[in-house]
């Protein structure tokens, strides 16, 4: 038998102990012992929940507790959860996560502590809800040299966008559906402004070229600004509007970005809609391959946590692999010179200096939309980034703008 505690009985703790418990047989079976929950740590009470019984709130009682070998931290945010995992792994505990903000801003660290002490920081859930992509990219894809990964790595914004598309909503109006269907935090703005995203691919880029990548050095532009006249033109085209994360290996060194794109019907990524969240992955060997399934959730962010539990149990004693290989930071490649063609709005007025600043023959095919009269929209020749931004501050008056993958 071997003793765990979880750190937090929130949405996924609570059901983090539900699986454990609920599939009790699977995951004893599947860890080679009996993983018994010893402790929930939570500030709060839960009268008449089979967790009272194991309920404590001091952590001390987790930390002086040496049949305690299993620590599952699903508590969110970097205070105390990072106090708390640097406090278990210096004390000889394995440490499972959910939480991508800690592992984003600390995992390197982390990682080294658990090095130190023969014991293994696990954090397959912290990306991707329950999609196994951590463990694929460290233990299936390792014969391969990978330069591309590519996700919908958030369920709310991917969500709001789908909205947005299929009732044609405003922006506003979904983002409180989702806020009242649980989908959306009362703060959103770590979904909408991408900075999760953003995290989730600096730990997936690390895993897949080797070393540290800083999420505050990838650019990182969210949806609040998408609108139901950008969905329009979308569609119009018969392309999706999708917030997609991506690090890529090019000639001047690996690219990181997380954007709204127009993407293609022929793209995997385009069908993945509602919470649903999905990985593409390209190999010099295998290809492209992508990996799918639900991206939060109570139980399917707990799956993989528990995933992260058994592997635990099943290296008690000794360490397992999982992370990046070199500690030194990468520097990531400037955005400057990635080209694409870009969807521009802006006033019927404006047609003739568009096709003078913009197009290099002076002449632009312009979509327009029926209810919007006072509007089009044009699609660029392939500019870099740079260009582009040179060129809209020339012309002055775009009302948006969204890149094509």
């Amino acid at each position: 038998m071997i003793k765990a505690a979880i750190l937090g009985y929130g949405t996924v703790g609570s059901g983090v102990y539900n699986v454990i418990k609920s599939n009790s047989y699977l995951v004893n079976e599947r860890a080679g012992q009996e993983i018994e929950i010893k402790y929930v740590l939570d500030l709060r009470d839960f009268p008449g929940d089979p967790v009272e019984s194991v309920l404590t709130h001091d952590f001390e009682d987790i930390i002086n507790d040496d049949e305690v070998k299993i620590v599952i931290e699903v508590m969110g945010g970097i205070n105390p959860a990072f106090d708390f995992t640097m406090r278990c792994l210096e004390e000889g505990k394995n440490v499972c996560t959910s939480n991508k903000e800690l592992v984003a801003e600390h995992g390197l660290e982390l990682m080294h502590t658990a090095r130190e002490n023969d014991v293994n920081y696990f954090f397959e859930a912290s990306c991707g809800g329950g999609i196994p992509i951590i463990r694929a990219l460290n233990d299936c894809l390792t014969a391969d040299d990978i330069d591309e990964i590519t996700g919908i790595l958030n369920g709310t914004t991917n969500y709001i966008l789908t909205e947005m598309t299929e009732n044609g909503a405003s922006f506003s109006k979904v983002l409180k559906e989702a806020q009242k269907m649980g989908y959306a935090e009362r703060d959103p703005s770590a979904d909408i402004d991408a900075h999760d995203p953003a995290r989730k691919i600096a730990i997936l880029s690390s895993i897949v070229f080797g070393s540290s990548v800083d999420y505050k050095d990838i650019y990182t532009e969210g949806i609040r600004q998408i609108t139901a006249e950008d969905i329009k033109y979308a569609t119009t085209l018969g392309y999706a509007i999708k917030l997609l994360a991506e690090a890529k290996r090019t000639e001047d060194g690996v690219r990181a970005y997380v954007a709204p794109f127009l993407v293609e019907p022929s793209h995997p990524l385009y069908a993945i809609n509602g919470v649903m969240n999905a990985v593409y992955v390209h190999g010099n060997m295998l290809g492209d391959a992508v990996f799918t399934g639900a991206g939060a959730g109570s139980l399917p962010t707990a799956s993989a946590v528990v995933a992260d539990v058994i592997d635990a149990a099943r290296h008690d004693g000794k360490r397992a692999y999982c992370g990046w290989k070199h500690d030194e930071k990468l520097v990531l490649a400037s955005n400057d010179s990635v080209k694409h063609k870009y969807l521009v709005r802006i006033s019927t007025e404006d047609e003739g200096k568009a096709n003078r600043v913009f197009s290099p023959d002076g002449f632009l095919d312009t979509i327009s939309v029926g209810e919007l009269e006072e509007e089009i929209a044009f699609i660029t020749p392939e500019l870099s980034e740079e260009d582009f931004e040179t060129k809209a501050k020339a012309f002055g008056k775009v009302i948006s703008r969204i890149r094509f993958y």
